[in-house]
């Protein structure tokens, strides 16, 4: 199994800043890069992750740090329910190495498994789904999550095969280009990724403290689009609709940033990847 490395990860720590004694939230605990690099410099850290496969290093956490390490099993966008500030709130979006590496998880066309592609082993799968979705459902969730050009076609081969595994599934996609979009929108849509994005950050900017941090690490256009659009909006004078009008913004944009072609080499995964970030202001 691949050693998940976290990506960006000398850039995110440079964006916040000096975290000695600083309270941060781990929007997307995964194998505990972020979360470890935090609390070595000082901070304290409250996680999520719905995965239940996290909790040896739950544990681990837990044991090495005490009450400096605070963790819930939930999705994140459940950051809703906390009545709390942070200095910092970071967001590792997708998905993370140890669930594509592990193939009985359904994630990766590279090993025969039952499809499932659920990140917290809860709920419908999607062999389960495709009794579910239509053939317009599934054209759509092609197109949309991963601009898969032939999306009818295959949506209508799905629904006509009913694949169980992931060879059913790539033998299907008869164009090799198709097969990482066709598993990636499939994931995006049973999970739904791009909703839990737009619910978590809705409440962040309550939830931080002023001269605060919000730092988010994309691997998707769709995700990045997300991202740098409410950032837009909270960095505008006059808000967004969620948000009152002000005088001033509310938020200061940090300079964007993308890995290094070291980085790229050494941590393949880190290719697609861009961080974006903001300051609260007041």
């Amino acid at each position: 199994m691949t050693k998940h490395v976290p990506v960006l990860l000398d850039s995110v720590m440079n964006s916040i800043g000096d975290l000695r004694g600083a309270r941060v939230l781990d929007a997307t605990f995964g194998a505990g890069g972020y979360s470890r690099a935090f609390l070595n410099v000082g901070a304290t850290v409250v996680a999520f992750d719905c995965d239940p496969t996290v909790m040896e290093t739950v544990k681990e956490f837990s044991d090495e740090f005490g009450a400096r390490f605070r963790f819930i099993p939930k999705r994140f966008s459940s950051m809703a329910e906390l009545d709390e500030k942070f200095d910092a709130i970071v967001f590792d979006l997708g998905i993370s190495s140890m669930q594509i590496d592990d193939a009985s998880r359904g994630f990766s066309f590279r090993a025969d498994a039952p499809i499932d592609m659920r990140m917290s082993i809860d709920g419908p799968t999607i062999a389960d789904m495709f009794d579910v979705w239509t053939v317009d459902d599934l054209t759509k969730i092609l197109r949309d999550f991963g601009d898969v050009r032939p999306a009818r076609a295959i949506a209508c081969a799905i629904k006509d095969k009913r694949p169980k595994t992931t060879f059913e599934l790539k033998d299907l996609i008869h164009s090799p280009r198709d097969i990482a979009p066709v598993f990636q929108a499939l994931r995006i849509a049973l999970n739904d990724e791009m909703g839990e994005i737009t619910r978590a950050l809705d409440v962040v900017p309550g939830l931080l403290n002023v001269g605060g941090r919000c730092i988010c690490v994309t691997f998707h256009s769709i995700e990045d689009r997300i991202v740098k659009n409410t950032f837009r909006d909270w960095t505008s004078v006059a808000g967004d609709a969620r948000m009152p009008t002000l005088s001033k913004p509310q938020f200061e944009l940090m300079r964007p940033q993308a890995p290094t072609d070291d980085e790229i080499k050494n941590n393949p995964r880190a290719r697609s990847a861009h961080m974006r970030g903001v300051i609260k202001l007041c």
